[in-house]
C-alpha cells in the first residue's frame, strides 16, 4: 500500500508518494498549490520519476548484447513501490533497488535514490543512480513535473512564460504519432522567453536537445514565479494536453528513440553508461519566488 509522505518547514510544504517516489503537492505558508490539480480527464500524472529511460522505445523494445527486452514509455520507476528509507521534518529519502520484476525487462543491478530536503522557500531534489552490477550499465533519468497553469494568483494564463537563463537559438525536436524523435522546427522563443499557449503542445511536447541553460524560471503576469535548477540533465521537454490546466518542464538526461532507430541500447541517442560501482547524480531544485 502506497504512502504519503509529508515534509515542510513551515514556509514550504511538500507532499511525495511511495508509488514512483512522487511528488505530488507543493504549497506555500499561505496554503497556494504550485503542481497539478492531476485531473485524469487530462493526464493524472503529478511529477513521475523516468528511469531506467526517457521517453518511448522504437516498438517499445530496446537490445543489448544480441537479446531483447521491452520497456514501457519513460520506464517502470514511476509505476513502483519505493521504500522510504528515512523521514524528517523536512526531508525524505525513497530507494528502489532491482529485483526480479525489474531484472526481466531491465537485466542491471541498480540502486535510485530520491532525496527531497526544503530549505526556505526552495525544495531540493537529489536523484542518485548506482550500478550495482558487474558491467557497465545503459541508463536515462528523467523528472517530469507538472505544475499549475496558471499560476496561484498569477493572472491570465496565456500571460505566463518561461525564461531561460541562456539564449537557446537551435532548432527544437519533435516527436511522431509514435512517440519517437522525429523531425527539428525553428526554436519558438523570442529571445530567452517561451511564450505559453496550449497551441504550442498541440503535436505533443517541445524537446531542446542542444539546451544550454541549466536553470529557468517560470513566470506568471502578477503573482510568484517558479525557479528551476537542474544540473547533469542535457535535455528539456515541456509539455502539456490542451485544455489542461498544468505545464509540464522536463530535465532529462535521455531521450524518446529517435524513429527509426535499430541499435543496441548502448547507441541510444541520450543514454549514458555507468560502470560497475559507479553513482551518477542528478539534482534538480524548485524555488518559489514572490514578485
Amino acid at each position: 500500500m502506497s504512502e504519503q509522505v509529508v515534509i515542510t518547514n513551515g514556509d514550504l510544504t511538500a507532499t511525495i508518494s511511495t508509488l514512483g517516489a512522487e511528488l505530488q503537492s507543493l504549497t506555500d505558508s499561505a496554503g497556494r498549490e504550485y503542481m497539478t490539480d492531476g485531473d485524469p480527464a487530462f493526464w493524472s500524472g503529478r511529477a513521475p520519476i523516468l528511469f531506467p529511460i526517457v521517453g518511448g522505445l522504437n516498438g517499445g523494445t530496446y537490445r543489448h548484447q544480441g537479446r531483447e527486452y521491452q520497456l514501457p514509455r519513460h520506464g517502470f520507476a514511476r509505476r513502483s513501490e519505493f521504500a522510504c528509507y528515512r523521514h524528517g521534518t523536512d526531508s525524505a529519502v525513497f530507494t528502489l533497488a532491482d529485483n526480479a520484476e525489474t531484472r526481466a525487462s531491465y537485466p542491471f543491478g541498480f540502486k535510485l535514490s530520491l532525496a527531497f530536503a526544503i530549505s526556505g522557500s526552495r525544495l531540493v531534489i537529489g536523484a542518485a543512480i548506482t550500478n550495482r552490477g558487474d558491467e557497465p550499465m545503459p541508463a536515462g533519468f528523467g523528472y517530469h513535473p507538472a505544475f499549475a497553469w496558471p499560476l496561484p494568483g498569477g493572472g491570465e494564463k496565456l500571460q505566463h512564460t518561461i525564461e531561460f537563463a541562456q539564449d537557446e537559438p537551435a532548432d527544437v525536436r519533435r516527436l511522431d504519432a509514435d512517440g519517437l524523435v522525429a523531425f527539428s522546427e525553428p526554436t519558438p522563443l523570442d529571445g530567452r522567453s517561451l511564450a505559453l499557449s496550449p497551441d504550442l503542445f498541440e503535436g505533443d511536447a517541445i524537446i531542446w536537445d542542444k539546451l544550454q541553460s541549466r536553470s529557468l524560471v517560470y513566470r506568471s503576469p502578477q503573482g510568484p514565479a517558479l525557479k528551476i535548477e537542474f544540473e547533469n540533465l542535457p535535455y528539456l521537454g515541456v509539455w502539456q494536453k490542451p485544455g489542461a490546466s498544468f505545464i509540464c518542464i522536463e530535465p532529462w538526461a535521455g531521450l524518446a528513440d529517435d524513429a527509426g532507430f535499430a541499435g543496441d541500447i548502448a547507441q541510444k541517442r541520450g543514454i549514458f553508461m555507468l560502470a560497475p560501482g559507479a553513482t551518477r547524480h542528478f539534482p534538480m531544485a524548485i524555488t518559489v519566488l514572490e514578485r
